[in-house]
């Protein structure tokens, strides 16, 4: 889930819509202007599909444009029950469980045990959301520092992956994944932290552009992303936030993957297609899904 920082742009605001889409009115977008870039071969590794007004119709849309899988997030109890349900309903559909930082201070051991619990379900792929959002401060630093090492254990305990949310504060989430989640598979969800992109890379931790990379003030992201390792690279669309060119303003939604996908090949000088496979590719390895 994206905040202003993570990545670079949006924010939640009232009703937990981006602060950046509220009021906007996007009067560039084409009728029928997801049709100009499929999303074939893509996965979206991350995605809050329990938000979208239309879920069901996303979806839809998503797998008639060639989207192969969609990995939805858990960032409190209720979404986490929610992600898991719905991956139960929809083969392509594999969900995460964890605690927003936003939330931290609403950790305790039974709510421990109840994301643990559902760790153990089919289909549940990583632990996270979680992580330090110090833009917000939406809970005490000690209490985010406390959901996030409790979670790195969790992700440690389940044998899954862990998916890191970071807003400025990218040192210290550095430092505490140096320190717990040693041997753990990371992924930096929305990447927004370009100048530790060595580092990240240096560590072996994935890197997911989302759709942020679109933007025209985001250089310092695509320099970032041609930078990165081939099999670190992964790409989402954080629906329904951070809507990619030319649909800022909009709701966000999985087809539109693409967008962030076509930003990345164009950074490195790759065709849609191999951005696709390479993305993909490592998605599957990140995440453990079945093949197609």
């Amino acid at each position: 889930m994206a905040t202003a920082g993570n990545g670079g742009a949006g924010g939640l605001a009232g009703g937990g819509k981006p602060a950046s889409d509220r009021g906007r009115h996007d009067t560039h977008v084409r009728p029928g202007a997801d049709a100009a870039v499929h999303a074939r071969g893509l996965i979206d590794t991350h995605c809050h599909l329990e938000m979208l007004r239309h879920t069901e119709a996303s979806l839809d849309e998503a797998w008639d444009a060639g989207l192969e899988a969609v990995v939805t997030i858990g960032i409190d109890l209720e979404t986490s029950r929610q992600a898991v349900e719905l991956a139960h309903r929809h083969e392509r559909v594999y969900a995460t469980i964890g605690l927003h930082p936003h939330d931290a201070t609403r950790l305790d051991d039974e709510l421990l045990g109840e994301l643990e619990a559902l760790a153990a379900e089919p289909k549940v792929v990583a632990v996270g959301e979680c992580g330090l959002d110090y833009y917000r401060d939406l809970s005490p630093r000690d209490a985010q520092r406390t959901a996030f090492s409790a979670q790195i254990e969790l992700a440690r305990r389940a044998g899954l992956p862990l998916v890191v949310h970071v807003r400025e504060a990218g040192n210290e989430a550095l430092a505490i994944l140096e320190r717990e989640a040693v041997g753990l598979t990371v992924v930096m969800h929305c990447f927004s932290l370009p100048d530790a992109v060595d580092l990240c890379a240096q560590r072996g931790y994935y890197c997911s552009f989302a759709g942020n990379v679109t933007f025209k003030s985001a250089e310092g992201l695509r320099a970032a992303a041609a930078a990165l390792p081939d099999e670190l690279l992964l790409v989402e669309t954080d629906a329904p936030y951070l809507s990619p060119v030319p649909f800022r303003g909009k709701e966000n939604r999985p087809v539109r993957v693409a967008y962030a996908a076509a930003a990345v090949a164009a950074a490195r000088g790759w065709s849609t297609a191999h951005a696709a496979a390479v993305t993909t590719a490592n998605a599957r390895r990140a995440f453990r899904l079945p093949s197609s």
